[in-house]
């Protein structure tokens, strides 16, 4: 089956709280083509759970539309919409969502069952998207008995079941390592790819963002103005991490030599934490740094002598128990 066309136009979804109404998505308008593998990135709270709901059917639009193939989601029926979830969409949830007493196999198997197919067909599709996503020698195995990456093949492969045109994915790696789901991703590409299958993915992971063809960012309900390279490009000059962003009252941008710690944000940090900071130095700069020189005979003191005439021993009668200390 070829992927789906989605089409989402002017769609809001608010809840109303006391006498104020909460916007989750806010004149969300966008177009996926059949085949597209894309990415909806974005905070938490941002919407991204509730567009991927909305366009499956699981939650209804405050206003607008939303159509694949042309079909309008948001006025179907009840029956139209299993009808759509059994046939035409595949969803992968964070969580894997699979049920632990049944086997992998039993678990793809389970859609299948409940979109009416024969028991020929059921065991020849399980067999197949098993195969698909490299746990062909695992199907016998209960969701326990399976790595965190495992489960989420077994999550993908009951998705592709029943031959799906779109495939919705929400936070679909948010549980697993970067391997791991960079591998996840990896597969999701090739089946879009080799299958045709139009996927619309959430996520925070800047690996995925570097498969999808094309990426769109939810900020507080609303698509971003821009997309695509335009997006992947504002990702990448965020900053990676906490440490990485400038201390409150720099000025200047920081550089890897300007490192919280470094001599020269020492003092501004100092006066931050109300605290004195570590002086940290390179092994260049300990190479050019002279050693203490002795004290001489006249800035000498009786107990500055003691301990130069003890030597090491000193300091292993320092941590002696109190008993052996001399």
């Amino acid at each position: 089956m070829p992927g789906a066309a989605v089409e989402v136009r002017s769609v809001s979804r608010w809840f109303h709280l006391g006498a104020e109404d909460i916007f989750a998505v806010r004149d969300v308008s966008m177009n996926v083509r059949p085949g597209e593998f894309l990415a909806v990135i974005g905070r938490s709270g941002s919407g991204k759970t509730t567009l991927l709901n909305l366009i499956a059917g699981l939650d209804r639009p405050t206003e607008g539309e939303i159509t694949i193939d042309g079909r309008r989601v948001d006025q179907m029926s009840e029956h139209e919409l299993n009808e759509l979830r059994r046939h035409k969409l595949g969803f992968i949830f964070q969580s894997f969502g699979l049920l632990p007493l049944l086997s992998a196999q039993e678990n793809v198997e389970l859609p299948l069952r409940i979109a009416g197919f024969s028991r020929a067909e059921r065991t020849k599709r399980t067999r197949r998207v098993l195969d698909l996503v490299g746990l062909g020698r695992r199907a016998e195995h209960r969701p326990y008995e399976l790595s965190g990456g495992e489960q989420q093949r077994v999550a993908i492969a009951r998705a592709l079941a029943t031959d799906p045109a779109l495939m919705l994915a929400d936070e679909p790696t948010g549980e697993l390592d970067s391997a791991t789901a960079t591998a996840i991703f990896t597969l999701l590409k090739d089946i879009a790819r080799g299958e045709g299958i139009t996927i619309i993915t959430s996520t925070h992971d800047r690996l995925v963002m570097e498969m999808a063809d094309r990426i769109e960012e939810l900020v507080d309900g609303h698509l971003a103005g821009v997309g695509g390279a335009e997006v992947w490009r504002h990702v990448q000059a965020r900053d990676h991490s906490p440490f990485a962003a400038p201390l409150p009252g720099h000025d200047g941008e920081r550089t890897a030599d300007t490192a919280v710690g470094a001599t020269s944000d020492a003092p501004r940090l100092s006066s931050l934490v109300g605290a004195d900071v570590a002086q940290f130095r390179r092994p260049e700069e300990e190479a050019a740094t002279p050693a203490p020189s002795a004290p001489t005979p006249e800035q000498a003191t009786p107990e500055s002598a003691a301990g130069a005439d003890r030597g090491g021993d000193d300091d292993r009668m320092r941590w002696a128990p109190p008993g052996r200390r001399e």
